[in-house]
């Protein structure tokens, strides 16, 4: 078979046979959309004097003892997974003081006599010693480091468990509240900063939504298992998971960016290395760390009032709500 062809330029007619007429369109589409050959790469990389090299390079992978040489890898190791664990007891503890109040407000006023307006400041002293807690959390954590934050918190969000559990009148209920409120605030900003500063970057985001995950758990386990026992009984159980924190933190590494922020490299490395595994080289994340708390050092110290600068204006407004 034949086909008519029409060239623009020419003005005439042609009539060619079906593998001319592949061949034809094949070299007038390669001409328009000039395709470089092999050949003309070459030519043009002598031409600029560049010398090409492949994108992708064989690298020799390691083995034995030596272990990887990227200790920011997604590799996860059972002391991140013990550590992340440890830290999100904190979680639950923030979600269950939170969902405490709706499961016990009938037995706490039926047996304390109080009435709804009393209850009503038992339940609103919780969201106030949050507050507290966490304007000073940034604070308690840089200058006692991560765990020892977390271990105080815990100390006042178990204060606050058995003043509830002990209580026969208002007053202790409300200091008991306001106690776990503050322990409760200054988790909030804790324990999600341990984690990111534990995990490896490539799965940093993943590790912190644990943080999200228990505290909607503790919220909800404790609005369930409050149905069955009674407020006192409640208010014990919540003490639970702050015990598990507290021993649980003698057996997990402090975070390593707060050790080298102190200068104490020798301990941010040995951190390092718990977290990563013995047999991986740890040297450039160890110093990406530090190059980065040398950077931050080097920064003005950030007060409360700058975020009430005008450039600042929006950004607040729209995370306030929230």
């Amino acid at each position: 078979s034949s086909y008519l062809i029409i060239s623009p330029k020419c003005q005439h007619r042609t009539r060619i046979s079906s593998p001319s007429l592949i061949k034809h369109l094949t070299v007038h589409f390669h001409t328009f959309f000039h395709f470089p050959g092999k050949q003309d790469m070459e030519r043009e990389s002598l031409e600029d004097g560049q010398i090409r090299s492949p994108l992708l390079i064989k690298e020799n992978i390691v083995s034995g003892n030596v272990g990887s040489s990227n200790s920011d890898s997604c590799m996860v190791t059972a002391m991140v997974v013990l550590s992340t664990f440890i830290a999100v007891c904190g979680s639950y503890v923030f979600g269950a003081a939170v969902g405490y109040s709706s499961p016990a407000e009938s037995g706490i006023i039926d047996d304390l006599g109080l009435s709804v307006a009393e209850y009503s400041v038992f339940g609103s002293l919780l969201t106030l010693g949050a507050m507290l807690g966490a304007v000073t959390s940034g604070k308690i954590a840089d200058l006692i480091g991560r765990r020892g934050a977390m271990g105080i918190s815990e100390i006042f969000c178990i204060v606050g468990w058995l003043a509830v559990v002990l209580s026969k009148g208002a007053w202790s209920l409300d200091l008991g509240r306001l106690s776990m409120g503050c322990g409760i605030g200054l988790l909030s900003y804790v324990v999600p900063v341990y984690i990111a500063e534990i995990t490896p970057k490539d799965l940093r985001g993943g590790f912190a939504t644990v943080h999200q995950v228990m505290i909607t758990c503790g919220s909800s386990l404790t609005f369930f298992v409050g149905t069955i026992v009674s407020w006192r009984i409640l208010a014990l159980i919540g003490t639970i998971p702050c015990l598990v924190q507290i021993l649980g933190l003698f057996f997990i590494p402090e975070s390593p960016r707060w050790l080298a922020k102190i200068g104490r490299e020798k301990e941010c490395e040995a951190a390092l290395q718990r977290l990563r595994g013995e047999n991986v080289d740890i040297s450039q994340e160890a110093a990406e760390i530090r190059d980065y708390t040398e950077a931050l050092q080097k920064l003005p110290e950030a007060r409360i009032l700058d975020l009430f600068q005008r450039k600042y204006a929006h950004s607040l407004i729209v995370s306030l709500p929230n």
